[in-house]
């Protein structure tokens, strides 16, 4: 009996956890690990790894000196792409990809948060994962990042223009969160709640709150889509096992 194929995500503050990833995993039958980087927990061996994900989180990932295992991470990270395993980065997680691989993170002219609009940029690789034309996600960031070197942009919205990302057939880099559920947007609003001032793209507690109005069912299909996507890469460079 072949052994199960293994998830490990990378969790940098307590309250940001897998959200709706994790009932995927389990789904899948995946052989799920983390490292919690904010407790000093160490990270595995890049090749324990065959689904790499990394979530997001209320620091910046220049933020070294204060949070000493950014480095470390960062490090990690690249370890992992450079063995050609899948790689999903939520909001942090993408901007850490990015500047993994050398593209720099830094204050976007507008903050985003709450239930705002993407849309999809065709590229020109038929190989990519592809968004809807346009969609309401959720959102809660204040930085952006430059494309890393050979990476292919898949959306954008208004208030921010790289919104996501792909590298190859197997990194995705997400500025947006798709595993959003009640209970993690609540979670963000009661620790991050003092970010909700009045601006262009940053909505109220109250309607970042509306379970009823938010599109959870079809930001759901949305992250199935795109973890069956990443999901058919893993184990294909033959190293499982």
């Amino acid at each position: 009996m072949p052994a199960p194929l293994r998830a490990h995500w990378l969790q940098h503050v307590p309250f940001e956890g897998l959200g709706q990833i994790e009932p995927w995993l389990q789904a899948r039958g995946y052989a799920i690990s983390a490292t919690r980087l904010f407790a000093g927990e160490p990270l595995p061996e890049p090749g324990a790894v065959d689904l790499l994900i990394i979530m997001g989180g209320p620091m910046s990932i220049n933020d070294e000196a204060e949070h000493p295992w950014l480095a470390a991470e960062k490090r990690f990270i690249r370890a992992v792409i450079e063995r050609g395993r899948p790689v999903l980065g939520i909001c942090l997680g993408a901007q850490h990809i990015a500047n993994a691989l050398g593209a720099k993170v830094y204050p976007n002219p507008h903050k985003e948060i709450g239930w705002l609009p993407i849309e999809s940029v065709a590229p020109d690789e038929a190989a990519t994962f592809r968004f809807p034309p346009s969609s309401t996600v959720f959102h809660w960031h204040g930085e952006t990042f430059d494309l890393p070197p050979g990476a292919v942009r898949l959306a954008r919205s208004a208030g921010c223009e790289n919104q996501a990302f792909q590298l190859g057939d197997r990194v995705i880099g997400l500025q947006f969160h798709l595993e959003t559920t009640p209970e993690t947007a609540r979670a963000l609003v009661e620790h991050c709640g003092e970010e909700l001032l009045p601006a262009r793209y940053v909505q109220d507690e109250a309607t970042i709150l509306d379970a009823e109005a938010a599109p959870y069912p079809a930001l759901h299909q949305q992250l199935n889509a795109l973890l069956d996507y990443l999901h058919a890469q893993v184990g294909t460079d033959g190293s499982h096992g």
